[in-house]
């Protein structure tokens, strides 16, 4: 069968991100520096949302954030399983479920290029990671468009997932998944659509969410180019071991 072109979109962003890990992961001292990238900015998230972690309305979907999104976890394997089944995604589902595909693929891609060049950035300067070194990497960097643009990805992301909340027989389509995805080993991506279908059902409404997110994100990416270094570090004031 002919791929359509959200299953090619996957397929391609994939292909991209299967080769800078591989880069990365050819170099252990590229790779520990990658972790630590991804620890700092997985801290400085729970501690930027730590209200919204303690919500009770919002909690479920800040910590879907950080354990689908922004852990420093591997992903491949899950990243793999939307490989195989994007061809099926956009068989049998609605556009915007295989839009959400894509966009994960897409944050992953951007977001491993990103923390594969600001790692080696750091790596390069010798000095221990710190707000100020991690800043003054980020900037050495560059790639403004490119933040900008992972953050509107996630939000997109997070919008779709409201989406398909609202999508009448969805959540039991889901659940009837369960077996047939672990038949075909695909158990990783069940549980993300499973996790953020719940997390994102539970806001009943994810618009005041996601604008905290935009404008909080926003400033952050604004400071890290533009405000002097001792401004910027504000966004990590009051870290657990900073």
């Amino acid at each position: 069968m002919k791929e359509g072109p959200e299953t090619r979109r996957i397929r391609a962003s994939l292909a991209q991100l299967v080769q800078q890990r591989a880069l990365v992961q050819a170099d252990p001292a590229w790779a520990q520096a990658v972790t630590s990238i991804k620890q700092l900015q997985c801290a400085r998230f729970a501690h930027t949302y730590a209200g919204l972690l303690a919500d009770a309305r919002f909690g479920p979907a800040t910590r879907f954030f950080l354990s689908d999104l922004y852990a420093p976890r591997d992903f491949s394997e899950r990243d793999a399983q939307f490989g195989r089944i994007s061809g099926a995604i956009e068989r049998f589902f609605d556009a915007s479920v295989a839009a959400t595909a894509w966009a994960l693929a897409d944050v992953h891609t951007l977001s491993e290029r990103l923390d594969a060049a600001l790692a080696k950035e750091w790596l390069s300067s010798g000095a221990p990671l710190t707000p100020t070194s991690y800043l003054q990497a980020w900037r050495a960097v560059g790639e403004r468009d490119s933040r900008m643009r992972q953050l509107h990805t996630v939000l997109e992301l997070g919008r779709q997932l409201d989406h398909h909340t609202r999508t009448r027989g969805l959540r039991m389509l889901l659940k009837l998944m369960r077996a047939p995805a672990a038949a075909a080993g695909l158990s990783d991506l069940q549980v993300f659509l499973e996790n953020g279908f719940d997390a994102f059902a539970s806001m009943k409404g994810a618009q005041s969410f996601l604008a905290q997110i935009e404008t909080n994100e926003t400033a952050l990416i604004a400071d890290c180019f533009d405000a002097p270094i001792s401004q910027a570090e504000r966004h990590f004031d009051g870290m657990a071991g900073l």
